[in-house]
């Protein structure tokens, strides 16, 4: 499929129904993600027994496996110093300046520093409107401050791991380093939703939904900016903007020809 753009990079008429389709599917998403975290939210603050009951008993067999082994626990508590939001978003700031000021990608950078921000503004604001209390168990292997569901460390863990491969997934090209990412991205969210069970301070439900909820938000926002293009590109190659090389003619960008993906 072909569109004639002009020099000001502003693409025909004719694109606008596969952008609409692409911002429908991130609705979509969205709307997904939000029955998920809404759904469950209403069963916790209603109290629906059989959701308390299994939380109560996995919390307990689980910090049973924690207690007696101090060596657990302080690599648990390591993990969960390590995973705190604020320093993940450090790292992932970081990760987008290299990825803009190095790689060229400007848009794919934004889209990744602002997704993070959304992401951990959703999950703070999540507990205070859910605020579920912590897990009450006998001889606690750890506590932490705040509410419950969901898992804030689950959450933005997810969200940060899921956007790092999307925005690194162009600039890593070997089929081997895009298996590494992946996982890589798998390992984090597994050991950090399981350190929150293990130590107690997080139901399975928060760190099941906040998981869903962290890769659920990270793959709408990219549904959504996969179609977005901005109306004056400039020199930054994003591989997700129709003006990069890799869609443009043989002919030369006088051409005014762009080459755009089939949508699946």
């Amino acid at each position: 499929m072909r569109y004639k753009v002009r020099m000001t990079g502003t693409l025909a008429p004719g694109t606008a129904p596969s952008r609409t389709r692409r911002l429908a599917r991130a609705a979509l998403y969205t709307l997904v993600v939000g029955a998920v975290l809404f759904g469950v939210g209403f069963l916790v603050r209603s109290r629906w027994q059989p959701l308390l009951s299994l939380d109560d008993a996995l919390i307990q067999r689980a910090t049973a496996v924690t207690r007696p082994r101090p060596g657990l626990r302080e690599a648990l508590i390591a993990w969960q110093e390590l995973t705190q939001p604020i320093r993940l978003y450090f790292v992932g700031t970081l990760v987008c300046l290299w990825v803009w000021l190095a790689k060229g990608l400007r848009t794919r950078a934004w889209w990744a520093f602002g997704t993070m921000m959304l992401a951990w503004m959703i999950g703070l604001g999540a507990k205070y409107l859910f605020q579920r209390a912590r897990p009450l168990v006998e001889e606690p292997v750890s506590e932490a401050p705040g509410y419950s569901f969901p898992s804030g460390h689950a959450l933005n863990s997810a969200a940060w791991a899921t956007i790092l491969v999307i925005l690194l997934w162009p600039v890593v090209r070997s089929r081997v380093g895009h298996v590494i990412l992946v996982g890589s991205a798998v390992v984090v969210i597994a050991v950090t939703a399981l350190d929150r069970v293990y130590l107690g301070v997080h139901y399975p439900t928060d760190v099941t939904v906040g998981v869903l909820t962290g890769v659920g938000l990270a793959l709408a926002s990219y549904a959504g900016y996969a179609g977005w293009n901005p109306p004056h590109p400039t020199e930054a190659h994003d591989p997700d903007d129709p003006e990069h090389p890799e869609f443009i003619d043989d002919a030369g960008p006088t051409s005014g020809t762009i080459h755009t993906p089939q949508e699946s």
